[in-house]
């Protein structure tokens, strides 16, 4: 990729080069012999001021333009912002509700363990006669005194049913918090590229506009060039074929001798007639005329000049959109390219909390061996 030093700046450029133009102009009227006038050339200043007037309301409505697209995408980014932060609140409530309804400490397994009422709410030794705590060893209960063996088992098979029942519902319940919240994320991704997508056709629009602009002044520049050129090539050629007109049919070039005859006598000639010239002032006409050649090939010359250097500078400008245009590709595609690599870490991130979810967390599901090994001793 090219690096330029200095980015072009066309309006500047252009009227640069309508400066230029304006004061050939000048030059070609000023030291013309045959058009020069004394006086202020009334004509051509209403012409620069109405091209000014033109320039200068043309440029509001571009900043006009360029400030209302502005002002839309602000809006537009508040707006999604706005919506973001609201899903995000709503989200952050649904993990608080469902914390403080499902995810009490008194509702887990192993409570009694850290229990810290658990001297107050531990029972006397021996409650009734089928207390289950008392065995052998705690000289509380002895062989022959286990009256209420069947409704115990009853008992303890109605809670292993609950206890089994209460696990399916928690299950079914984190499973459905999990899918809400996968569905939540695949939503809030679904907006973020939605919002991505907006932000660069907007930009796109934006760039199209501007070259479009472009384009259009660069038109009407080269159409003003052409048809100030043919105008001026015109008048020089309806000049040229006058002034051979005048000089054919004129008394100079058919050597009429009478008309220079004067009336105050034959010794005397009528200057502005007189038709005889010395060889010295045949010299000077010839000096002068091959300098008139050397102008006008110096004028050709310096033509010639402008037109390449209009030429190069249409390359240049050209170049440059093309360059413009490349590196907005490649930040487009740069843009693409991470959001891509962001949803492939997201996606692997949530992989391996549901492996982690699956493999380390739940891995020990409690079995019947894990119920019946309780209350087989003695101790």
């Amino acid at each position: 990729m090219y690096k330029l030093d200095l980015p072009v700046d066309y309006k500047e450029a252009a009227a640069i080069e309508r400066r230029k133009l304006m004061e050939e102009q000048r030059k070609s009227r000023i030291f013309n012999a045959k058009t020069r006038t004394i006086g202020v050339d009334v004509q051509a200043i209403e012409q620069q001021n109405l091209d000014k007037k033109q320039q200068e309301e043309y440029e509001r409505n571009r900043d006009r333009a360029f400030a209302s697209d502005a002002v839309r995408n602000d809006k537009i980014s508040m707006m999604l912002e706005q919506r973001q932060n609201q899903d995000v609140r709503e989200l952050n409530k649904a993990v608080n509700e469902f914390r403080s309804l499902h995810q009490q400490p008194a509702s887990r397994r192993e409570f009694d363990l850290y229990d810290p009422d658990y001297l107050k709410k531990d029972k006397p030794a021996r409650v009734s006669d089928d207390d289950p705590r008392c065995g052998i060893s705690s000289l509380q209960k002895f062989e022959g005194e286990d009256l209420n063996n069947k409704a115990r088992r009853n008992y303890q098979q109605e809670q292993l049913r609950e206890w089994s029942t209460q696990q399916s519902e928690e299950k079914a319940q984190a499973k459905r918090n999990m899918d809400q919240a996968n569905r939540l994320y695949e939503l809030k991704m679904r907006e973020l590229d939605q919002r991505a997508m907006d932000l660069a056709k907007s930009e796109e629009e934006c760039r199209k506009a501007i070259n479009m602009a472009v384009k259009d002044y660069n038109q009407a520049l080269d159409r003003e060039r052409s048809e100030k050129e043919r105008l001026q090539k015109q008048q020089e050629h309806d000049d040229n074929m006058t002034e051979i007109a005048n000089h054919i049919f004129g008394d100079v070039l058919t050597e009429n001798p009478s008309v220079a005859q004067s009336a105050f006598g034959p010794h005397r000639v009528i200057t502005d007639r007189w038709k005889g010239m010395s060889p010295q002032q045949l010299e000077h006409i010839r000096n002068l005329q091959d300098l008139q050649r050397a102008e006008k090939n110096r004028q050709e010359q310096e033509e010639e000049l402008r037109n390449k250097e209009w030429e190069r500078q249409q390359m240049a400008n050209a170049r440059a959109a093309m360059l413009l245009e490349r590196e907005m590709e490649r930040k487009r595609r740069e843009l693409d390219r991470e959001q891509a690599e962001e949803n492939r870490r997201l996606a692997s991130e949530q992989t391996s909390h549901k492996e982690f979810l699956n493999k380390e967390v739940y891995t020990n599901p409690p079995t019947a061996a894990y119920f019946t090994q309780f209350n087989t001793t003695t101790r």
